[in-house]
């Protein structure tokens, strides 16, 4: 799900180039919903449900899916959730900050609705890893159909496709993202077209637009009805992604694209499919690629192939975002990150995330070997992460937006209702192939938790030997030790209380810098602080200053940068002048009142191997000093 830019700028792009922002919006968020129909009504009918394929059955699943893309994608999506951004932010760790804010006064409700956040964003990893092998070998499974034989080459080719495009990750996609928007518009116009050929064979499929077909379906198949659900979730994957992207392209060119084509496209195509059904049942075997006249098969398998590679980017980029906000909001441990773009802010790569997804997506390809297998473990975290997101959202709109309860209940609970049942009909997938992102997510949730709860328990053991900042002002201007020229920069997470680098630096080295900043970095439940905001300044006395740098949680920590905006005259940071002092804690795990012990010996491995504050905080290498501490947790 794509990179993120401030909201101004969408809006701005939006308004000189409509038509480009709504192209630019299609490549990039409707990439992992758009190639659904590859396998969605392939999995219904050919995925061991039992679903007759005959009339009423084709009609009553071609409701089901009609009006759940109209409830969840243009109702629940485009109506309420879009509505809930974070100064033009979104995703599901935006959302968090926003319920997190929401429910301030509420502090059980805030530990709740921060739970569920990050058993969102832990499910959404494991999204993350699924959605490009289903992609890509659904596409290449269409070669199959074109070449008869050559079906054991299906695994090889879609992980030579695969690596590659982890590969290229780190040069970043600048240059090929700008042929993303014209290939998926080009792809919707196919996927509507193909529709139309499909329906002009047998209009009556039009009746399933009628919501009388899937209730019947839910009569006649009371045991079936729910456990379809499973399947026809499937239509859905990807409406997350319309909003983690609201951040890049606006509401308005997202909501416009959806109506305008993405929505026709895929109505006309799971129509199209359906009508191929009630004239060839045999056709359920692959009845996306069958659709198409023989002579569009190879051209279509590479349309496919490309639009099944942008819908994969588009969730590798999300991941990236995704873990970009969850470092700044404190949930993991720091990671380099590196910018692929001079002139997009969002285009940024995480080595460590793009290698751990490339080996849980090769891991999915060798185990299921198909899209029919691995459709049986997809939807678990779909869902899940959906119904955290309606769980949030419900909490903004009660709580945040101060919307009437006769409004928000009755909306909170048909969202919640419709989310419940989805959930539940994916449960039972859990033990076909579905325990793979569960405990992806469930290991992702771990480690998120510990080193929240960590760090927090770090600061206090910190502080219990701390010394407090007036009293060791009072002692210095007692017995003043020697003073050298310059500023020293000492970070640290308590302003209050003395720095321990400054305590070992004063103690072995004996020594004071004319200047001694006392800085500490603070992350808003907001995107983006504006420079006007951006610090805090306090003297203390005896060249003694205490600075408080804000950012968002998707801002740019450049800690020099930021410095360069306190006009203050006492206060010099001259790059050649200023000497930033760091702590490295080292955590040995004890018997003292905390976490249990595996905890506390996961969260040291998690501290040692965390990328350090010089890098993250771009501190320059020549004019930055460490001095180590152990602590006892």
């Amino acid at each position: 799900m794509g990179q993120a830019s401030s909201q101004a700028a969408g809006a701005e792009h939006s308004a000189a180039k409509p038509i480009g922002m709504l192209v630019a919006a299609v490549g990039v968020v409707y990439g992992d919903i758009g190639t659904s129909p590859l396998y969605t009504l392939k999995e219904v009918f050919s995925g061991g449900y039992g679903v007759p394929v005959n009339h009423d059955g084709v009609l009553g699943i071609l409701a089901l899916i009609f009006w759940s893309l109209i409830w969840v994608v243009s109702i629940k999506y485009m109506l309420f959730v879009l509505r809930a951004d974070n100064q033009g932010e979104g995703g599901i760790m935006a959302l968090t900050a926003l319920a997190r804010r929401a429910a301030s006064g509420h502090p059980k409700l805030r530990t709740l609705l921060v739970v569920c956040g990050l058993i969102g964003a832990a499910l959404f990893y494991g999204d993350s890893m699924i959605t490009p092998a289903i992609s890509v070998l659904s596409a290449i499974e269409g070669l199959g159909l074109a070449f008869e034989g050559i079906d054991h080459w299906v695994v090889p080719l879609s992980l030579i496709v695969l690596v590659a495009l982890f590969l290229i990750q780190s040069h970043g996609t600048a240059r090929i993202g700008i042929l993303f928007g014209p290939i998926m518009v080009t792809w919707f116009v196919v996927l509507g077209a193909l529709g139309v050929y499909g329906i002009m064979q047998h209009p009556e499929v039009l009746q399933a637009m009628n919501p009388v077909w899937g209730v019947r379906f839910f009569v006649v198949h009371p045991g079936m009805g729910v456990a379809i659900l499973g399947a026809v979730v499937l239509a859905l994957t990807g409406a997350e992604a319309l909003y983690a992207d609201m951040g890049h392209f606006g509401r308005k060119p997202i909501a416009r694209a959806w109506f305008i084509l993405v929505l026709p496209a895929l109505v006309l195509n799971y129509f199209g499919q359906g009508a191929l059904l009630l004239g060839d049942p045999e056709a359920a075997r692959n009845p996306f690629y069958l659709l198409a006249p023989s002579w569009a098969l190879i051209p279509l398998v590479g349309l496919s192939t490309l639009a099944t590679v942008i819908a994969s980017q588009a969730v590798i980029s999300g991941a990236f975002s995704l873990t970009r906000q969850a470092i700044q909001l404190g949930y993991i441990p720091r990671m380099h990150i590196r910018h692929t773009s001079s002139a997009e802010q969002g285009q940024i790569y995480i080595g460590a995330v793009n290698w751990a997804l490339m080996v849980g997506v090769i891991l999915l390809v060798l185990g299921f070997e198909s899209s029919g297998a691995l459709a049986s473990a997809y939807g678990v975290a779909v869902t899940g992460t959906m119904l955290m997101t309606t769980i949030l959202v419900s909490a903004v709109m009660l709580l945040l937006w101060k919307w009437p309860p006769v409004l928000a209940v009755p909306l909170s609970i048909g969202f919640l209702l419709v989310d419940g049942l989805y959930f539940a009909a994916n449960v039972p997938k859990i033990v076909q192939g579905g325990a793979f992102p569960v405990i992806a997510g469930i290991v992702l949730f771990v480690l998120m938790t510990t080193w929240k709860r960590g760090k927090q328990l770090l600061v206090e053991r910190m502080d219990e030997g701390g010394l407090p900042l007036p009293i060791f002002i009072s002692s210095i201007a007692v017995q003043p030790p020697h003073r050298v020229q310059g500023t020293a920069v000492f970070l640290t997470a308590r302003p209050d209380a003395v720095p321990h680098a400054l305590l070992h630096n004063l103690l072995h080295n004996q020594v004071l810098h004319e200047q001694v900043v006392l800085l500490t970095v603070v992350y808003e439940d907001i995107p983006r602080v504006p420079p006007t905001r951006r610090f805090e300044v306090d003297s203390y006395g005896e060249g003694f200053f205490r600075v408080i740098l804000h950012f968002g949680f998707i801002d740019e920590p450049d800690v020099p940068q930021a410095l360069k905006l306190c006009h203050l005259d006492d206060l010099d940071f001259s790059p050649m002048r200023t000497t930033y002092f760091l702590s490295r804690e080292t955590v040995i795990a004890s018997k003292l009142e905390g976490m249990a012990r595996w905890r506390e010996g996961l969260f040291a491995f998690m501290l040692k191997n965390a990328n350090g504050n010089l890098r993250f905080f771009n501190l320059p290498l020549n004019r930055v000093i460490e001095l180590g501490t152990q602590v006892e947790m």
